[in-house]
């Protein structure tokens, strides 16, 4: 058994003097069990056995060992995992392997630690015009990340511990649920730092806190704790930080019961308040999935290819 005391990444390979013939052997870190030949990760807090779906340098893509629930985990803790373009290019190729996963229901979003679930850009590798990558060009790629999880067909939950404060704000706000740790802080630094989200990090914010509160958010730069944030509607509920995975994948569960479409559908039309044509083009594209899958449209298809006119006449005209 190999104890590992604060650190931030564990050693899985399976070799090495202290590892020699440890196909058994666990590594203990925090909340982690990990085998270290197999990739799968136990946590202490859900029961959950996470499997290693995909290798990343600045996150983690795991999975459920059923493959129905997709973990993100931004795993920059010396930051207190605050994003550079390459943790926002990594979390968009993660997001789109659950996107294409056809046995994915539901993303859960997270950092690792109890320390921040994101802290936002990281100022160090701020530049003139964005977030300066190892090719020089600076980026505000946060923005089609922020897109990224509107439109994924799929639920994703923020779960929250630590500060999300600044960017970091805004990636759990445009996530669909947000499930908080007591140890929760939430705010906005933009002003503080001369910079700001004049999109959905303060549209979309005032829809869900109302406007005044929005203002103060932005105005202000206060930050609120997780009962504060509960309060003005801001996350979904609050719970122990040794609960915080376990509830999180109890949710998950719940609406892994429900139906894929109908919540597929629910999200779009919910996000078509505020999301102008593109949100429209999503509502419209589920519409036209649905429409696929009916009789009717299947009758059209039949015909083109059979090199007939199409008999719509039996399909109800419904009031």
């Amino acid at each position: 058994m190999v104890i590992c005391s604060g650190r931030s990444k564990l050693d899985t390979g399976c070799h090495g003097r202290l590892l020699k013939n440890s196909c058994n052997v666990l590594n203990t870190c925090s909340t982690w069990l990990i085998d270290s030949c197999s990739g799968r990760g136990l946590s202490h807090h859900s029961g959950v056995k996470w499997i290693t779906a995909a290798e990343f340098e600045d996150i983690r893509y795991e999975k459920s060992e059923d493959g129905q629930i997709a973990k993100l985990t931004i795993n920059r803790p010396e930051v207190r995992n605050a994003f550079r373009p390459l943790t926002v290019k990594e979390l968009m190729k993660a997001f789109e392997l659950a996107h294409e996963d056809e046995g994915v229901g539901v993303v859960i979003l997270c950092g690792e630690g109890e320390k921040a679930f994101c802290s936002g850009g990281d100022q160090k590798v701020r530049g003139e015009g964005g977030y300066v990558g190892g090719d020089g060009v600076p980026r505000l790629n946060v923005l089609d990340l922020q897109k990224k999880i509107r439109s994924l067909p799929k639920p994703v939950v923020a779960m929250v511990a630590g500060y999300a404060i600044g960017g970091g704000h805004v990636l759990h706000v445009v996530c669909d649920l947000t499930i908080a740790a007591e140890n929760a802080r939430f705010g906005q630094t933009g002003p503080k730092v001369g910079s700001f989200d004049g999109g959905l990090g303060s549209s979309y914010l005032a829809r869900i806190v109302g406007q005044k509160k929005a203002r103060e958010i932005w105005f202000l730069c206060r930050q609120y704790d997780a009962k504060e944030a509960l309060e003005m509607g801001l996350v979904n509920t609050v719970v122990p930080y040794g609960r915080l995975e376990e509830t999180t994948v109890e949710w998950c569960r719940d609406m892994l019961r429900h139906s894929p479409l109908a919540l597929r559908c629910l999200k779009t039309a919910l996000n078509a308040d505020c999301d102008g044509q593109m949100g429209l083009l999503d509502l419209a594209g589920n519409a036209t999935l649905l429409y696929y899958l009916t009789e009717e449209a299947k009758e059209g298809k039949k015909a083109f290819l059979e090199k007939r006119d199409p008999d719509f006449r039996k399909f109800p005209r419904f009031p």
